[in-house]
């Protein structure tokens, strides 16, 4: 017995057919319901009040305030406007041994591989220099009152 014709050529068809727009009748079906789910739970910016928006208002400080020292390769980020100004008064190489010592934590035996001094010299320069950056910060302070 031979199948019918519309058996071998096109019930798989169709069955793939109605199985398709089954498929996207549920899918906008869902799409539909998930808009109007949003569409519910959301609001205009034109419909909140001043006070609604202030609290939903955030500001970025990125780099503000923000003074940046290179020293031998490595970016060093000071945060404090006055220390910054102080730091940025000193002569580069006392400079780059305060912030090697008090900003990365390098021992004085560290700095002065790096900078090809002996420890007692990187001890001494840092000494002279914390003096020295004390007494600016004491000016400026001494200014502003």
């Amino acid at each position: 017995m031979k199948p019918h014709i519309h058996d071998q050529k096109g019930r798989i068809p169709c069955q793939f057919d109605s199985f398709c727009k089954k498929v996207m009748r549920y899918e906008a079906r869902h799409y539909f319901r998930d808009q109007k789910r949003q569409r519910a739970h959301e609001i205009s910016f034109e419909e909140l009040s001043q006070q609604e928006i202030e609290q939903l208002v955030t500001t970025d400080d990125y780099f503000s305030g923000e003074y940046v020292f290179n020293v031998l390769g490595d970016e060093i980020i000071v945060r404090d406007n006055e220390i910054a100004e102080a730091l940025a008064n000193l002569p580069d190489s006392n400079r780059e041994i305060v912030l090697l010592s008090y900003f990365l934590g390098l021992t004085d035996r560290e700095i002065g591989e790096r900078l090809n001094m002996i420890r007692r010299t990187v001890s001494r320069h840092r000494s002279k220099t914390l003096a020295k950056l004390k007494e600016i910060l004491e000016e400026n302070n001494g200014q502003e009152e």
